[in-house]
């Protein structure tokens, strides 16, 4: 695994997360927590069109908490297909992600289980891939299975 997957902040709980942000001399308002809530209550990436109506919050708010609570080493955004980034807590460990183009799946991967991807890019092309930001895309099992007009 490679050494730059340890996340900024290290946090299991809302009550650690929100201890990390005080640290780091910021208020905790309560879209901020709203938001950091959701990312919590979330079984994977979110976007932040989602979280605003979730909330019943401005989607320029739950932006710029977004935007805090990255640069503060809390959440990470990614690109799925075409559509608006999403974002996820990384306090809790770095993920890497596979994205079905057939039927939008996501599945979410600890970084070890793509080492030997990542070693076959680093063997044929120098590169150290990750895929935390931009996720393999390709279709899963079902959809690879399924003929091209019923995807």
């Amino acid at each position: 695994m490679l050494a730059s997957y340890a996340p900024s902040v290290r946090f299991e709980t809302l009550d650690d997360a929100l201890a990390a942000l005080r640290e780091r001399g910021l208020r905790i308002s309560t879209p901020r927590r709203l938001v950091l809530e959701a990312l919590f209550e979330a079984e994977g990436p979110v976007s932040a069109e989602h979280l605003a109506r979730r909330l019943e919050l401005d989607v320029a708010s739950v932006y710029r908490n977004l935007e805090t609570l990255e640069r503060s080493g809390l959440a990470a955004h990614l690109h799925l297909g075409h559509g608006p980034s999403l974002h996820v807590l990384v306090g809790r460990g770095e993920r890497e992600y596979l994205y079905c183009e057939g039927c939008g799946a996501v599945e979410t991967l600890v970084p070890d289980a793509l080492d030997r991807v990542r070693a076959e890019v680093r063997r044929g092309f120098g590169y150290e891939a990750r895929f935390t930001h931009f996720p393999i895309v390709g279709l899963c099992p079902k959809c690879a299975a399924s003929p091209p007009g019923r995807r």
